[in-house]
């Protein structure tokens, strides 16, 4: 039997131990305790101890090697980046709309050593890190707080060839199949025969890395569903005032299925856990913090780079199934599918150079690109076509954006204006908490007003069937 006292230091280094002091100390320890042991248990349990030094303090066989390998932690503790004296300018649309915490969060994302430029859409309003509504182009750096908790929310659009009549005329059946099809909210998800069956489980992403392979089981129970909040599955009415050539629809008014989502429980793990991986490595001040990056030529920075794209195509994969399970249900064809997200880091070129943008809570606004520019469960959603302005980095609003935070809405808005309001626009609401009333929300027509130079307005739609979270709980 081959013992352990054949480990060497290149055994050591080779399973991630440095050169210098802490060598000599895990030979000594073998020596000492573990010389009748396998080279392949003793390097097992080894491989335990520097990935968590700290949980074997208390081991008395193991406690030297894992006093040393918190010490050298101590010493290479990175020292903290600082902030370019002065923010690089930027362009903020619809300033006068715009609370001044959204406002003081972009001013320090615009100082970091990394920005190369930046804009403010006109729905934005304050977050975690990047405000909502914040659009970060950088230099080789992806900000995890950059790009979002629920990495990959988008929009989905599906146009019928339904003639408006036929969801007044049959509402109860519309309505009966979005409750049939739809889960919404923390911790929900399919069961059985009603799992979700797509391409995207198949995707080699989930086992490229340890982390995100233990993701998979929940992604596969969740696929399909939708998450808490903001988030809605919805049928209106969308009405074009001309032909539209390029999507080759006619002018007229259709029947169409908009939803909104995310990643589910798979991206907002993958945030909070790559979140805290920039932070150990990115040490900004204090009123930073939240932006700590990763370099993408880091192995950090390449695994969040994977995790983030990963996280991107679940969450259409989620809108695909919702899509495709409702229009089996009501039948009609689709006369065009539109999709665009946010929360989310692309490479682009700037100025001639590669960056990433970030645009968290922006909906990528490039020339001739489609996207789609929701209201709320009352107010008028907006299908737009970029028109690639290089100020607003090609971008622009993702919703109408919050006037009101959740908590005072609650406090502020009854149930019975909210009602109210449902009836004078003729909306049936299935679940949906105060938080998500439509008066917590700015107004859409003046938030269009305010970009009008980012994108033009092709068709207007109108939610009548709106489905949300039953208790208004928020993403898991």
């Amino acid at each position: 039997m081959k013992k352990n006292n054949s480990i060497s230091p290149e055994d050591l280094m080779s399973i991630g131990f440095p050169e210098g002091k802490i060598i000599g100390i895990v030979l000594k320890t073998i020596k000492q305790h573990y010389s009748s042991s396998k080279k392949q248990n003793v390097e097992s349990i080894l491989k335990k101890v520097l990935d968590n030094p700290g949980k074997y303090l208390s081991d008395k066989k193991l406690k030297p090697i894992a006093d040393e390998l918190i010490q050298m932690q101590l010493r290479n503790k990175p020292s903290e980046i600082e902030l370019k004296e002065k923010g690089d300018p930027y362009k903020v649309y619809g300033q006068e709309h715009i609370e001044q915490g959204a406002i003081d969060q972009m001013e320090i994302a615009m100082k970091l050593p990394v920005t190369v430029a930046g804009a403010l859409m006109p729905d934005a309003h304050q977050g975690y890190g990047l405000p909502i509504g914040g659009v970060l182009a950088t230099k080789n750096a992806i900000i995890p707080y950059g790009v979002g908790v629920d990495i990959g929310c988008r929009m989905a659009l599906s146009i019928y060839d339904i003639p408006e009549s036929h969801l007044f005329q049959h509402k109860d059946k519309y309505k009966r199949e979005l409750i049939s099809w739809t889960k919404f909210g923390a911790g929900q998800n399919w069961s059985g025969n009603m799992r979700a069956d797509h391409g995207i489980l198949d995707n080699p992403d989930f086992n490229a890395i340890h982390f995100i392979r233990n993701l998979k089981d929940k992604a596969a129970v969740q696929l399909g569903t939708a998450g808490g909040g903001n988030h809605f599955v919805e049928y209106g009415i969308i009405e074009f005032e001309e032909d539209d050539v390029n999507l080759n629809i006619k002018k007229g008014r259709y029947v169409a299925l908009l939803t909104h989502s995310g990643s589910r429980g798979l991206g907002a793990t993958i945030a909070g856990h790559y979140t805290k991986v920039a932070k150990e490595i990115c040490k900004l001040p204090r009123e930073a913090a939240n932006l700590a990056y990763l370099d993408l030529d880091s192995a950090e920075g390449q695994e969040y780079w994977l995790a983030m794209n990963l996280a991107g195509d679940y969450a259409s994969a989620c809108h695909e199934v919702i899509h495709d399970r409702l229009s089996k249900a009501m039948g009609g064809n689709i006369l065009a599918k539109i999709e665009n997200h946010h929360n989310f880091a692309w490479k682009e070129i700037w100025n001639g150079e590669e960056v990433i943008v970030h645009r968290k809570g922006a909906t990528p606004a490039a020339r001739d690109v489609m996207g789609i520019i929701p209201g709320s469960m009352t107010a008028p959603g907006f299908l737009v076509r970029g028109k690639g302005e290089s100020d607003a980095i090609q971008s622009a609003s993702h919703g109408a954006g919050r006037q009101m935070s959740r908590t005072q809405a609650i406090k502020t808005i009854t149930r019975d204006s909210m009602k109210e309001l449902l009836r004078e626009h003729d909306v049936t609401l299935i679940g949906a908490g105060l938080d998500e009333a439509p008066m917590a929300y700015k107004d859409i027509e003046m938030v269009m007003a305010s970009q009008k130079d980012l994108v033009d307005i092709v068709a207007r739609f109108t939610p009548k069937l709106v489905r949300m979270a039953d208790d208004g709980s928020r993403e898991d």
